[in-house]
């Protein structure tokens, strides 16, 4: 992609057939950006504060467009800019973030379109030669329910408005929608959208929300998909104990994280256990994750795990086994007994009881 993308939308973006929407917060691209663009077919707008950063951080747009609201834009004042730019395109993706959930209903409902939620494939049937724009055409999708245990196939007539899943597999190339082109270089243009004043008309009364303060995300709580530190436990911090005993470690660690910024994640090794909730399973049957610093306590590095991480900045593994998979991807490779690790970095954090003990020195991490 060009590291210039446009400063706003073009006057003719309406012949795109698919576009990818994404709200930018202080300059950072949603989770699932880059997936959304890919089922787009390669073609991005980005909206929101530090839109030019995050436009031109983004990966695989073949043609991105960057349009600054400055910060606090609501979801109702977002849609009615939006609309009337979005008019020509057929399909519209969003990521299932907090800001893609709360605008692509109201992007459906101005442009009358119908709205496909949580999908995890999409794929754009154009309309027959001859036919309107967007007229005939269908969109085919896999939307997921059930917190993701179940996909449903869903086809609507178009234009449509979709959400793409943060979780769970991308769409692969097969399933996205077409038009991708190749990278074309532009210049920015000078100016800057119109500010955002209520107008008179259908819409202009409606009930929005109001915006107090953007809080970052406590790190304990967060989607996992969504965290930039992680911390992964896996069946080698546990090597040696009961159910009980393996349950009071992991919580040991989520406290260690909480104290560090990070948020905890896990194998499913451990999630099977119970030792962490599913939420917190990382990998391909788990939470997909792509953060920028990911620590692994335990963790053999199996390839369903392996599958979920995306492509960590830095990665540090804990494991007794120098010849792991884990250790082999590496930036920082200990080899010693994780637990006793975790131990005493919560002893120097202060975080976790007292006098806590140690594993047999030993045991073997078998993450």
């Amino acid at each position: 992609m060009s590291d210039r993308p446009e400063a706003r939308p073009p006057d003719d973006l309406g012949t795109a057939e698919s576009l990818a929407v994404l709200v930018a917060r202080s300059g950072r691209l949603p989770t699932a950006a880059d997936a959304a663009v890919a089922a787009a077919g390669g073609l991005a707008l980005v909206v929101g504060s530090g839109a030019r950063e995050a436009a031109a951080a983004l990966a695989g747009a073949a043609r991105a467009w960057w349009w600054e609201v400055g910060p606090g834009a609501t979801p109702a004042s977002l849609a009615r800019r939006l609309a009337p730019v979005l008019t020509g395109v057929t399909l519209v993706v969003l990521p299932a973030s907090p800001d893609g959930r709360d605008l692509a209903p109201l992007l459906a409902a101005h442009g009358d379109r119908p709205l496909v939620s949580r999908v995890t494939e999409v794929v754009l049937q154009p309309a027959a030669s001859g036919t309107a724009r967007g007229a005939g055409a269908r969109v085919v999708a896999m939307a997921t329910r059930l917190d993701d245990r179940v996909q449903v196939p869903v086809a609507v007539d178009g234009p449509a408005v979709v959400t793409l899943a943060t979780t769970g597999r991308r769409p692969s190339g097969e399933v996205a929608a077409t038009g991708a082109t190749s990278p074309v270089p532009f210049a920015p243009r000078d100016a800057a959208p119109a500010d955002d004043e209520r107008r008179s008309g259908p819409g202009a009364a409606a009930a929005d929300v109001t915006v107090v303060a953007e809080l970052e995300p406590d790190p304990a709580t967060m989607d996992l998909a969504d965290a930039r530190f992680v911390i992964g436990g896996g069946a080698g911090l546990a090597a040696g104990q009961d159910d009980a005993e393996a349950t009071a470690t992991f919580g040991l660690l989520a406290e260690v994280a909480t104290a560090l910024g990070a948020s905890t994640g896990g194998t499913r090794v451990a999630s099977d256990a119970g030792w962490i909730g599913y939420e917190r399973q990382i990998g391909t049957t788990g939470v997909e994750v792509d953060p920028d610093v990911y620590v692994a306590l335990g963790i053999s590095g199996a390839s369903q795990h392996v599958g979920g991480l995306g492509s960590p900045r830095h990665v540090v593994s804990v494991n007794l086994d120098p010849s792991c998979p884990m250790a082999a991807m590496a930036d920082l490779a200990l080899v010693t007994d994780a637990r006793s690790l975790l131990v005493e970095v919560a002893r120097r954090l202060g975080v976790g009881s007292p006098g806590a003990d140690g594993p047999d020195g030993d045991e073997v991490d078998r993450g």
